[in-house]
């Protein structure tokens, strides 16, 4: 792939070649991402779209249940929380939760209760704080977070002192310029690599690079799930998004049914549908779940 912006790292990843400080992005995240709608994160959603943020968490965290060997309660440290929708759904299944984060702006909106659950300031700096005074958690959740740091290996190598024994950590990234976006690219149906997404995103993984990116970092990859595939409709003229962007909408609301109606067969189902898909490279986003090794 050639792209001035761009240059790939030894483990496989993409990674930003001209990148802002660590001050200048923690003020972007601090006063910009959450309050001006910069990312995915929306000021209000719709009772259908709550109700498949719910689905994804639950079946996530029925995997992570599953490989933990657990059915009871434990404690969780979601890193970059955003909104707290995983810490509101651990919260009421029993969990006790905690959360860090740039800025509380996304959960005081959304999860206005889980506020006083949540650190606010440099990611790096509270999860040192953390490790100095010991702490541990069953399970760490890494939503949509290594993409945005500039030093995703160090963020990983520093989450193992903050997982319990026995425990997990689950990352989910963007499954960006994978096989099927650089084919999609090649034959015309897209003008341009709609992923890269400047200063919002550091690195850029795919299920590969993700998987090495683990190994290279002391973690165990137990299992890659992708999620629902709306790039597919990429494929289509007809629902391409991309090339024309007044079909978003009617994209993501059928992505909506569909991963519906995919619960509806229940967690272990939907789990079997999308490590398959992983399996294949396919997904708009990738979860890794991982143990420390040894």
């Amino acid at each position: 792939m050639n792209d001035p912006r761009l240059k790939r790292n030894a483990l496989g990843f993409l990674e930003v070649v001209s990148r802002p400080s660590e001050e200048e992005l923690s003020d972007y995240y601090a006063k910009t991402y959450y309050q001006q709608e910069k990312s995915s994160y929306r000021k209000s959603y719709p009772p259908e779209e709550l109700a498949v943020i719910d689905l994804r968490i639950t079946q996530r965290g029925a995997r992570a249940l599953e490989l933990l060997e657990r059915d009871g309660t434990g404690s969780l440290l979601d890193v970059g929380c955003g909104e707290g929708f995983v810490l509101a759904a651990f919260a009421k299944r029993g969990w006790t939760v905690a959360g860090v984060d740039h800025s509380r702006a996304g959960v005081e909106s959304m999860n206005p209760d889980f506020a006083d659950k949540v650190e606010q300031g440099d990611l790096f700096a509270l999860l040192r704080q953390r490790i100095e005074a010991g702490e541990r958690h069953d399970l760490v959740w890494l939503g949509n977070v290594l993409e945005h740091v500039l030093d995703p290996l160090g963020l990983l190598d520093s989450l193992h002192s903050l997982v319990a024994p026995g425990g997990l950590l689950v990352a989910t990234v963007p499954n960006d310029g994978n096989a099927y976006h650089e084919d999609l690219l090649a034959g015309g149906a897209i003008p341009e690599r709609f992923w890269i997404a400047i200063p919002d995103h550091m690195s850029y993984f795919t299920i590969d690079s993700l998987r090495r990116t683990a190994e290279a970092t002391g973690w165990d990859c137990l299992d890659v799930q992708a999620d629902f595939p709306i790039d597919l409709y990429l494929a289509h003229e007809g629902s391409n998004y991309v090339r024309d962007r007044s079909q978003g909408g009617a994209a993501h609301r059928a992505r909506l049914q569909l991963e519906r109606i995919i619960g509806m067969a229940g967690a272990e189902a939907a789990n079997r549908l999308y490590s398959a898909l992983a399996d294949v490279g396919l997904g708009r986003n990738i979860t890794a779940f991982m143990r420390p090794k040894g």
